[in-house]
């Protein structure tokens, strides 16, 4: 995974609950206390994971709540000042989600080693899409608050489900 992932986890830990909590999850995970990871540096999957396993345990928190912060966190602080650019234009949480494709090759096509999620599209009806990730990482719970975090972004009350380990419906207001 790309540092961005642990730069924006960082964030939202020391903004929420202060540094200590940061630097004990770091330990807990195996890191330096003071270790620095660059947002386009490629951290294995399996540190990435050790370390967020981390966080819920000295937040005590479980991971689809940590998912969950994340999500909110990384649409509605995170992204929006790092990622300007994507949210351009973009006003509504089905235009913002439907555009997850092209958003996630535009911004890795430069970057070694990187390996986004694909996604798959098909409607139930005019107000409910199914979702399928398609990732190796099997992070849909990650999915799921990313998608409840775009939701908050754009103030729309989405139901989300998650359907299995690859899909997801939300249904839009």
């Amino acid at each position: 995974m790309k540092g961005a992932i642990i730069n924006c986890l960082e964030e939202l830990v020391v903004n929420g609950f202060g540094k200590d909590k940061w630097q004990a999850a770091l330990e807990q995970a195996g890191f330096e206390r003071y270790t620095f990871f660059l947002s386009i540096q490629d951290i294995d999957d399996a540190k990435v994971m050790k370390l967020v396993g981390a966080v819920c345990s000295v937040l005590n928190i479980t991971l689809p709540q940590a998912a969950d912060a994340f999500g909110e966190y990384w649409m509605c602080t995170y992204a929006p000042k790092n990622y300007e650019i994507f949210f351009s234009g973009i006003k509504s949480s089905k235009d913002f989600l439907l555009n997850m494709g092209k958003v996630h090759h535009v911004t890795t096509a430069t970057i070694p080693n990187a390996h986004p999620p694909r996604f798959d599209y098909s409607w139930e009806n005019d107000k409910t899409l199914i979702m399928k990730y398609t990732s190796p990482r099997n992070l849909i719970d990650f999915m799921v608050g990313l998608i409840k975090g775009v939701g908050k972004h754009f103030n729309e009350a989405l139901a989300i489900s998650k359907l299995s380990d690859d899909s997801v419906r939300i249904v839009f207001p």
